[in-house]
């Protein structure tokens, strides 16, 4: 983080909040964990904010993501907070959101991360329906350059989904939302993730690596050229035991193509999963699908994005939903003894 510990001394006091404009809601558990939390607590909400900042002096525009320490820990977050903060501060890549800074008081943790306006993809494929296949190749390219980045950090994502990637102002994408992700000793066997992008080994507790990653890319492809996951159903059961079952309906106008690279990313049985063999991320950007991308070119941001966001300044949040403020900002300070998990935050 060199560079970046200049931005540390008294760094709330040189921010000016501008309009206190929310230009992210953080679900805390809109995936499989959010049934956990219910099941355990009665209920479930957000336990975060992301505000857009300005810095006074240089006025740089930051997203400065508030977290409700109450909040957090009543939805049993911690571990994913501080998930979130040691892998950010361990990463550095063009595809992957930037954190500047971290700090905590007596109500909230607070994390400075870098603005990017463009938006969701998820936005830009609701809106369009779905992707045509050059623009689902794009992303899938600086995603897969994004994937194999972090593998090669030993650091798994598990939250591959239109939803966590954002797009800048020149249209190249940004990875958000690593409270997921996990630094691999050994396999893993929390259960967490999106039901539709859920790998098998996941459902069935075997225990997880780097497979769930080149699982949920084939998934996240499907949807981008299909404008519905593979898998879908009322409610997550029925999810699960059509990824268990692993068969998948194809839209009569994909790819032949791409269609194999899906059926290639998205086999039960890990041990065969293109991503997953001996030469890791290399099987999947050799596959035909790709045939045309020059990957030297993709992590220097040369390709030509297919899609640029509409931004007018560096400070526009017009690609964000506005949310509405409550009075998040009067809950009472958090007793000594339940910030002592956050000392080091």
């Amino acid at each position: 983080m060199a560079g970046q510990e200049v931005l540390v001394s008294s760094l709330l006091e040189s921010l000016l909040l501008m309009d206190i404009c929310r230009v992210r809601d953080m679900m805390a558990l809109g995936t499989i964990c959010e049934k956990v939390a219910k099941e355990e607590e009665g209920g479930t909400g957000t336990f975060g904010r992301v505000h857009l900042v300005k810095e006074k002096m240089a006025k740089r525009y930051f997203a400065l993501k508030v977290m409700s320490i109450p909040d957090v820990i009543r939805l049993k977050q911690e571990q994913h907070v501080h998930n979130e903060k040691s892998v950010l501060k361990e990463v550095n890549h063009p595809f992957l959101i930037r954190l500047f800074w971290t700090y905590h008081d007596e109500r909230f943790l607070y994390m400075l991360m870098e603005y990017v306006p463009g938006g969701e993809l998820f936005s830009y494929l609701r809106n369009m329906g779905r992707f045509n296949n050059s623009t689902g190749l794009f992303y899938s390219t600086e995603i897969i350059c994004a994937i194999e980045y972090l593998h090669s950090k030993e650091i798994v994502y598990r939250d591959l989904k239109p939803e966590n990637i954002l797009l800048d102002k020149e249209g190249h994408i940004k990875l958000t939302d690593f409270g997921f992700a996990k630094k691999l000793v050994d396999r893993t066997w929390t259960l967490c993730g999106t039901p539709e992008y859920l790998a098998p080994e996941v459902i069935q507790s075997k225990g997880h690596g780097r497979a769930v990653d080149w699982w949920a890319l084939g998934i996240l492809i499907f949807e981008m050229l299909s404008g519905f996951p593979p898998f879908f159903d009322d409610n997550p059961f029925g999810i699960y035991q059509k990824i268990l079952a692993g068969k998948i309906d194809f839209p009569r106008h994909l790819d032949l193509y791409v269609k194999d690279l899906i059926k290639k990313l998205l086999v039960v049985d890990r041990t065969r999963r293109l991503g997953n063999m001996k030469n890791g991320a290399d099987d999947v950007k050799r596959h035909r699908w790709f045939r045309s991308i020059d990957w030297d070119a993709v992590p220097q941001r040369r390709l030509k994005p297919p899609i640029v966001p509409k931004v007018s300044n560096d400070g526009d949040t017009s690609n964000f939903e506005a949310y509405p403020e409550d009075d998040w900002n009067k809950m009472p300070p958090v007793p000594p003894k339940d910030l002592e998990i956050f000392k080091n935050f």
